[in-house]
């Protein structure tokens, strides 16, 4: 992300190279997130979303959740947003009328063509080339980190989004932390 990384203060306490060490995190999703919000006009989930029903011959919306870690609310929401741009289409199931399926639309297609690649690919291919015993140990280390700080109950899909500061509506004041 063109960060410059310097050494930290002698004094400076190890907890808070920590915390330096996670706004910068931050700092590089919400950068990501806005680019990708400026030339896309989407966000993380909604190109996530996509791109999973793009691979995808027919999903429900349960479905959908379950694939990308996210609460079926979460995703309805989102779906009913993408629904509004003309991106994604709901149908009927033809042997069980009770099932919704979901359905990419032309301009989705043709904006999956135009969008960015997500920022989690480069991460997940210079993960990917670590040896095992590392890929463990950041694991776990993330963990403890997400224990620490009571978060680990949140809903989170693995894709890196910060969201929109303007999301504390009625249908997730519960979980501000949802990605819409």
């Amino acid at each position: 992300m063109g960060a410059i990384h310097t050494t930290p203060p002698i004094n400076m306490k190890r907890y808070d190279e920590v915390l330096v060490a996670l706004r910068r995190i931050i700092r590089a999703t919400d950068l990501h997130s806005k680019r990708l919000s400026k030339t896309s006009g989407l966000t993380s989930p909604q190109l996530l979303i996509l791109q999973t029903l793009r691979n995808s011959d027919e999903m429900t919306v349960g479905e959908l959740a379950k694939r990308i870690s996210l609460s079926q609310a979460t995703v309805t929401t989102i779906i009913d947003r993408l629904e509004k741009r003309n991106f994604v289409l709901r149908e009927r199931g033809t042997q069980d009328k009770r099932k919704v399926y979901l359905r990419l639309t032309e301009d989705a297609h043709k904006a999956l063509l135009d969008a960015p690649r997500p920022l989690q690919e480069s991460f997940i291919r210079q993960f990917q080339d670590l040896q095992d015993w590392e890929q463990t140990m950041i694991l776990s280390s993330l963990e403890r980190v997400a224990q620490m700080m009571d978060a680990q109950h949140i809903d989170a899909s693995p894709v890196l989004d910060l969201g929109a500061l303007d999301r504390a509506t009625a249908t997730n004041v519960q979980q501000t932390s949802d990605p819409l």
